[in-house]
């Protein structure tokens, strides 16, 4: 059996958002321009309208799509236009609860701004940390989001609930949506989702399964499973179904496979940015102005988020310039660091923290957390206040360890003294921030860097005076036009958030595969910290090269022990010995992979793969060498 068949068998099983990408196949070879092309048109398919002409599979601008949106922003016009003993709760793991936090964040500043009660709140699964970290184990608890859930509603009549699950992670918020079946005299669920839930991790409740999806029991009026599972080379589907019974709960999601797989952080966290946006906008909208709340201007949302989509793409050559010097940045073992302000500061630490678990990028597994150290991760996050301007449910966090240290002051307290010139700092602002604080900041790391970024958004009648670009070494600066549409200034910030949020996957996404982290558009190169990571590599390696379970594990203890003939402790050692050993080690996968490949010994795979960043081009270098 050839490789690209077992791959194909391997695919057949996967749910969409563990899926390859054909668009983004060869993105490990291609450089900086051609990586931009390739995730404009990952990122188009977030748009298209139609697959191959049928009918049947629809997207998210088709009318049953567009008729669901617009029932749940009913719901959350009621809400608004009621909000005593209400509340419009946002849910999720991961990528999904940072979405969830930064949209409840914009949203409640919208409602002060205007005098209205903060009915928003989010929930994450990990609590605050997680906003900043990987907490892995709550996400597989039912019980404890279902906890959660049930505390933070306390006392509440009316509750709008949004269950977001971009990826794998269901099984706290399924606990959530089970809660909310047993309480739907108070509660109207949503789940947003790209995956059914039969293909979701973890434990699921049938009676969860039955109620949701089976459409016999499913108390719903619109049912709307976007099913990508007739995935091919444009994407995603949407299969819809209706059922006219009593409105209760609803089904939204889905935006096609990821550029990178498994990294449901990009596509599937901007698709969920742009739906529930969209989504609470237009109720507010509604509520607010009397507007009538149409099909056709839920349309006009969405094609709004695409004119970003297109705006911020027209920048591409800017854009491969920042992907190129924070590649340069990594393969050096320097840092990117991201500085930005008000949610634009969010959405950079949001970027930064899911590239530790997304691409293995620096960890503190041997560093004291009561001391700092400047070189926990590849990427990493600030911004303005620190958590004085994140407005967190936990407030400051910073005692907690390193990875909370999050202010401005605290880098120029901690970081800037040991800056190396290699370093890349980008900053993140709009004309509407404070531009003395950003000038202020830019002098002070000039004394140590000229390697200074900025991706800048202006409007074409209030753009930036006169020299504030020219401090930078480069700049994306994105000059957006000023009409009655975008005069509202916080749509206007939504707007720059997402334009923000696709430069930032682009760039941080663009890194890492020119560090040599992933193979084709699968990132391979994961650290192997537990017992899971220990079963997920050698998975890795089997889906790769085809051979045995045993020959798999084998060249992986190679690779965490570095040497070619395993001794009889090595093999007989637990897991935890094995992941302790592995975790003082680089490119355990990447070199394991090579050794299969080619059959080299280890010190062959290193030299190449330190040679050859690209794995695929290791390997073919090993190859040859062999013959």
């Amino acid at each position: 059996m050839n490789m690209d068949h077992l791959k194909s068998c391997y695919e057949l099983s996967l749910p969409v958002t563990e899926k390859c990408n054909p668009i983004s196949r060869d993105i490990d070879r291609a450089h900086s321009k051609q990586m931009v092309q390739i995730l404009k048109r990952c990122d188009a398919e977030m748009f298209e309208k139609k697959i191959n002409h049928d009918p049947f599979y629809q997207r998210l601008y088709s009318s049953p799509v567009i008729q669901t949106m617009v029932d749940v922003a009913k719901r959350v016009e009621m809400i608004l236009r009621d909000p005593e003993e209400s509340l419009i709760v946002l849910s999720g793991c991961g990528t999904s609860g940072r979405i969830a936090f930064l949209l409840v964040t914009s949203f409640n500043e919208m409602l002060n701004a205007q005098r209205q009660k903060q009915i928003c709140s989010y929930i994450i699964a990990g609590g605050d940390r997680a906003l900043l970290t990987s907490q892995e184990a709550p996400e597989d608890d039912p019980e404890l989001g279902a906890r959660m859930l049930d505390k933070v509603c306390a006392g509440k009549k009316h509750v709008l609930f949004f269950g977001i699950s971009c990826g794998m992670s269901a099984p706290f918020v399924a606990g959530q949506l089970d809660f909310c079946l047993n309480h739907l005299d108070i509660f109207t669920p949503v789940l947003l989702g790209f995956n059914p839930v039969h293909m979701a991790s973890g434990t699921v409740s049938p009676r969860l399964c039955n109620q949701w999806h089976i459409p016999k029991q499913c108390n719903m009026r619109n049912c709307i499973d976007l099913d990508r599972q007739h995935f091919g080379c444009h994407g995603n589907t949407v299969r819809s179904s209706f059922r006219l019974n009593k409105e209760k709960h609803e089904h939204l999601g889905g935006d096609g496979a990821e550029a990178i797989s498994g990294s449901s952080r990009m596509k599937g966290g901007s698709a969920t940015k742009i739906i529930l946006e969209t989504v609470l906008l237009a109720g507010h909208e509604a509520a607010f102005t009397d507007k009538m709340m149409t099909p056709e201007c839920m349309s006009s949302w969405i094609t709004a988020s695409e004119m970003v989509y297109e705006t911020t793409y027209c920048h591409g050559d800017e854009l491969a310039a920042l992907i190129h010097r924070a590649g340069e940045s990594l393969k050096l073992k320097a840092h990117v660091y991201y500085f930005g302000w008000q949610t634009l500061g969010i959405i950079g630490m949001t970027d930064a923290s899911e590239c530790i678990p997304t691409y293995g990028a620096g960890t503190l597994s041997n560093v004291s957390k009561k001391k700092f150290c400047p070189d926990f991760g590849d990427i990493r996050g600030f911004i303005n206040n620190g958590f004085s301007e994140m407005k967190n449910n936990e407030g400051d966090l910073s005692s907690l360890g390193p990875e909370f240290i999050i202010s401005h002051k605290d880098f120029v307290d901690t970081i800037l003294p040991s800056l190396s010139p290699h370093d890349m700092i980008l900053f993140l602002f709009t004309v509407n921030d404070d531009l003395h604080e950003v000038k202020a900041l830019v002098n002070q790391l000039r004394q140590k860097t000229s390697n200074l970024h900025a991706i800048a958004h202006d409007l074409e009648k209030f753009t930036f005076p006169e020299g504030v670009c020219n401090m930078f070494e480069s700049v994306l600066n994105i000059t957006w036009p000023f009409s009655s549409e975008n005069e509202n200034s916080a749509v206007m910030r939504q707007h720059w958030e997402l334009s923000t949020k696709l430069c930032l996957n682009a760039i941080s996404t663009g890194a890492h595969v020119l560090k040599g982290k992933v193979y084709m558009n699968y990132m391979i190169d994961l650290r192997v910290t537990n017992s899971k990571l220990y079963r997920r590599a050698i998975n890795i390696l089997q889906r790769f090269t085809g051979s045995f379970t045993t020959e798999c594990e084998s060249a992986l203890l190679r690779a965490i022990y570095s040497t070619d003939e395993l001794t009889e402790d090595m093999i007989s050692a637990d897991v935890r010995t094995h992941t302790d050993a592995a975790n003082r080690r680089e490119r355990v996968v990447p070199t394991a992979l090579v050794m299969i490949q080619s059959g080299c010994t280890h010190a062959e795979a290193q030299h190449h793969l330190d040679c050859h960043p690209v794995i695929r081009d290791a390997v073919s270098i090993c190859l040859n060498s062999s013959k």
